[in-house]
């Protein structure tokens, strides 16, 4: 659709109302603000959404791995070779031997259930989620058969500091004359972690690799083997690599199955606010539509003028199609500029927000978080921008049409 200089020229004059049409101005200007509002709001909403998605993600595969192999039936025998196999697969970053177990956890005469995961000292000391989050204590002293990590959680539950001694009771007991005993065995504390999550903090509790095997008596086995991989997202790919490498005699699990829970309500809730903002250019969008008829009812003389004077339906249609464009389109780039300018600062403003109110918005005991985690997606800015200008578009068609339609002789037989 071309333009010559005066359609832009008459589509600029009519952006400029003169004071009896004050109104149709006002719902121009209110239209440009919804839709500059509607951009950024997405923009800004998605962003932070990203943010804490990628804050919580990071924290549940800092301490799980991206996917953990499982024997069919019985415990991994054999896990030493598995992990070496699969070390060696393109896109692989390790591949850890573990131990899980249920448990019964007290110390104080307190007790809850906690969940055991066995593993090498070096392994643990390796994962960067627990070694940079010791509060108390330290894993250097992580080794032997009677040291344990356990989460900040635990510790405040169970009264428990460095150096104190924590039970753990399996329910596999021991058999005895007189029925099934209980087993139970008194660990020492040595370090007290905080990731930020309240599940885990509260709890995981870890154990030696070797101290796992005697307590649950898994002598010469494992529970499986959680691997590594360099992009979390494909974890499909790295699935189909290793059931091609050791064969379908083993369960390959990966993160997305095993929180399911979470990233499904994640991806619910991303939609449904992606979905009730879009509604806020929508109606942008419709008082596009009514300030643009509003307009034509307007310029029914002018028209009439235009077309008498050689104008065609053509030129017409794409006068009043570049004035309402033009909302449209200064609206979404004010969006956009508002919006990644928000993003890129927003820890500023919540900081003179505080400031400003005296209270805190957003409190790091309560989140785990020390500042509001914002990430721009470009693919989703991408789609905003492209949205609210479709939707912008769209809305002047059918006024700009009518525009177009408009019979000079009828329109001046009125006047």
């Amino acid at each position: 659709m071309a333009f010559d200089p005066f359609e832009r020229m008459m589509a600029a004059r009519y952006l400029r109302a003169r004071r009896q049409e004050g109104f149709i101005s006002v719902i121009a200007g209110f239209s440009l603000l919804g839709i500059a509002l509607g951009v950024a709001t997405l923009i800004i909403v998605m962003a932070v959404m990203n943010g804490f998605r990628q804050e919580l993600f990071a924290r549940i595969l800092g301490l799980n791995g991206h996917l953990t192999i499982y024997g069919t039936t019985e415990p991994l025998g054999d896990f030493d070779r598995i992990a070496t196999d699969v070390r060696t697969l393109p896109g692989v970053i390790s591949a850890t031997p573990l131990i899980e177990g249920q448990v019964m956890a007290t110390a104080n005469n307190v007790a809850g259930g906690a969940l055991v995961r066995g593993v090498r000292p070096e392994d643990l000391r390796a994962r960067t989620r627990i070694a940079e989050n010791i509060k108390r204590g330290s894993l250097a002293e992580f080794d032997g058969e009677d040291a344990v990590a356990i989460g900040s959680g635990m510790a405040r539950r169970l009264g428990l500091a460095i150096g104190d001694n924590l039970t753990l009771i399996s329910p596999q007991g021991n058999i005895t004359a007189f029925g099934t005993v209980p087993r139970l065995r008194a660990y020492k504390v040595v370090a007290i972690f905080e990731v930020g999550m309240y599940e885990y903090d509260s709890t995981f509790v870890y154990l030696p690799f070797a101290a796992a095997q005697l307590f649950f008596r898994m002598n010469g086995t494992a529970s499986g083997v959680e691997v590594m991989i360099a992009n979390p997202d494909r974890t499909w790919e790295a699935r189909i690599a290793i059931a091609q490498a050791l064969g379908s005699q083993l369960r390959v699990f990966d993160w997305q199955q095993a929180n399911s829970g979470i990233v499904n309500a994640i991806q619910v809730e991303r939609n449904v606010m992606f979905l009730i903002l879009t509604l806020i250019i929508v109606v942008a969008a419709f008082n596009i539509i009514s300030s643009m008829i509003m307009l034509v009812k307007d310029k029914t003389k002018d028209i009439a003028i235009l077309r008498t004077m050689g104008a065609t339906r053509g030129a017409i249609m794409r006068i009043f199609f570049m004035s309402g464009a033009a909302v449209g389109v200064i609206g979404t780039v004010c969006g956009f500029a508002l919006g990644i300018a928000f993003t890129a600062n927003i820890e500023t403003i919540r900081q003179w927000l505080q400031s400003l109110t005296g209270t805190q918005l957003f409190s790091p005991e309560i989140y785990f978080l020390s500042q509001l985690p914002a990430k721009v997606d470009p693919r989703e800015v991408v789609s905003v921008v492209l949205m609210a200008l479709g939707l912008s578009l769209l809305a002047t068609i059918y006024p700009s049409w009518r525009a177009a339609r408009l019979d000079p002789v009828e329109a001046l037989r009125y006047e």
